[in-house]
């Protein structure tokens, strides 16, 4: 397998989001609801994430769902509450882009484009990202190998936009317990086979939010660059992803407890 345009090399890559960084030493936490339900929700939701010093907000307006009878997000009126978010609270967002005509309509109320799971291998999608000038949050498929996820990204990196952080959400298994496998092991190897910047969404991984802390600090472990995580100031209203989603009280313990342990890791990330 020849990466021609993200193989590693001696420098590692690192990607600008506004003022969220990705790599070389830098640990990002992503938070934010699965979907933007309103206005009044995700403000509070955001300026809560801000005293927390949260690196990037996040927030589905454009949702892919199983069932096309699920909550699909409020789209363009989403978008202009997260910019009003972002805005407020200083925080650069991310959020997902599912359809090519749709790129234009999200590009100015945001900071970086998010690829689906659903959508990694959705090419043309892919091809048209890699010619705008903002970072892609690129995650892997559900069923995905490592090298058709590089692939992937290579489809981005071609057309000129290397501007990209792989993040591993977890892959189909045979389990029942969880929603999906978290695969750990995919970080070191991923920063092996490509010099970009290497996160973890524990939420979608294991769609159960007492796992959550547990796996964010294995990824640290690992050699992540930054975390993904679902924040709900009530979960069980939430309209999407609820029993995966963290309230204000269990988020503020895992932020609290990646103080605590991340400087013994920051060598890890950095190689």
């Amino acid at each position: 397998m020849e990466l021609k345009r993200i193989k590693k090399n001696c420098n590692r890559k690192q990607v600008k989001a506004g003022s969220a960084i990705f790599g070389n030493g830098n640990f990002a936490v992503i938070a934010g609801p699965c979907a933007i339900e309103g206005r009044e929700m995700l403000i509070d939701t955001a300026k809560h994430l801000k005293l927390k010093n949260t690196s990037m907000l996040r927030g589905g307006a454009f949702k892919p769902r199983t069932s096309p009878y699920s909550f699909q997000g409020l789209e363009v009126e989403g978008l202009k509450y997260m910019k009003e978010a972002s805005e407020l609270t200083g925080m650069p967002v991310v959020t997902e882009i599912m359809d090519p005509r749709d790129i234009d309509k999200i590009y100015p109320y945001t900071d970086m484009f998010q690829i689906g799971s659903r959508n990694m291998q959705n090419f043309a999608l892919l091809k048209e990202v890699g010619k705008y000038d903002k970072p892609v949050l690129l995650k892997r498929g559900l069923a995905a190998t490592i090298e058709d996820f590089l692939f992937a990204a290579e489809y981005i990196a071609v057309e000129g936009n290397s501007d990209i952080v792989l993040c591993e959400r977890g892959i189909r298994g045979f389990d029942s317990y969880t929603r999906n496998t978290l695969d750990i092991s995919a970080v070191p190897l991923l920063k092996e086979l490509s010099m970009l910047p290497v996160i973890i969404d524990p939420s979608h991984g294991t769609g159960l939010r007492s796992l959550i802390l547990p796996m964010t600090l294995a990824g640290l472990a690992a050699g992540a660059d930054g975390v993904m995580i679902e924040v709900h100031p009530c979960p069980s209203q939430a309209l999407s992803d609820g029993e995966q989603s963290l309230d204000f009280n269990d988020f503020d313990r895992l932020m609290e407890k990646l103080l605590e342990v991340e400087s013994c890791f920051k060598d890890i990330r950095e190689r």
